[in-house]
């Protein structure tokens, strides 16, 4: 998949009483899971063994799993344990009815937006397993293509950076909406004030 190398592949299923048993869940939240997770599959291994990349100081393999969903709108809480379940570096192919996006826990699951399954594709980027890794984290993190992605900073910083731009945006948008709707003119007023002190937030972090 994601037009990786054929060397690569694999198609291990994933069983769902390997998680039920690792997290010790109850009943209720193995329903839960199983409302959301149809099946997990091991789709790619990108390791020295499978391709020319050599391996890193931190990473030594990638593992690309495929989860079929039952439903788009899945609990994020119940995806958050599949890559919880190993420690390996998994990137999630969550795929619904012909769509997917790409996940992968970095801090917090991190999730693109929704394409048709065969539009996705990875490019193995870097001279080593680590960097390869980090350009991954990287296209997920910066799925808006916000060109701000910095290599001074870690990895780290940078997902804190862009998830604090997409929050700015989004809550400039909720304010927006309330201010076009309020007929209060000092609320409105108000609610412009905040507007303008996001934007020039946003502005300073772009």
């Amino acid at each position: 998949m994601l037009g990786l190398p054929k060397s690569t592949e694999l198609k291990k299923q994933l069983p769902k009483n390997a998680i039920y048993i690792k997290f010790n869940m109850s009943t209720a939240a193995k329903e839960k899971f199983d409302a959301d997770v149809k099946r997990i599959v091991i789709v790619n291994e990108i390791s020295p063994t499978t391709t020319t990349v050599p391996k890193g100081e931190l990473v030594e393999a990638i593992f690309v799993l495929l989860v079929s969903l039952k439903r788009e709108n899945f609990n994020v809480k119940n995806i958050e344990l599949i890559p919880k379940l190993i420690h390996q570096n998994m990137l999630l192919i969550l795929e619904y009815e012909g769509k997917a996006k790409l996940s992968l826990y970095h801090t917090q699951l991190l999730q693109t937006e929704w394409k048709p399954t065969e539009a996705w594709t990875l490019t193995l980027k870097g001279l080593n397993l680590d960097t390869v890794w980090e350009n991954v984290i990287r296209k997920i993190a910066d799925h808006e293509e916000l060109e701000i992605w910095s290599e001074e900073l870690s990895p780290d910083e940078n997902i804190a950076k862009i998830l604090r731009i997409e929050k700015l945006k989004k809550d400039i948008e909720h304010l927006g909406k309330k201010a076009r709707k309020e007929l209060q003119h000092r609320k409105k007023f108000e609610l412009v004030q905040a507007i303008n002190g996001l934007r020039k937030e946003l502005e300073g972090n772009l």
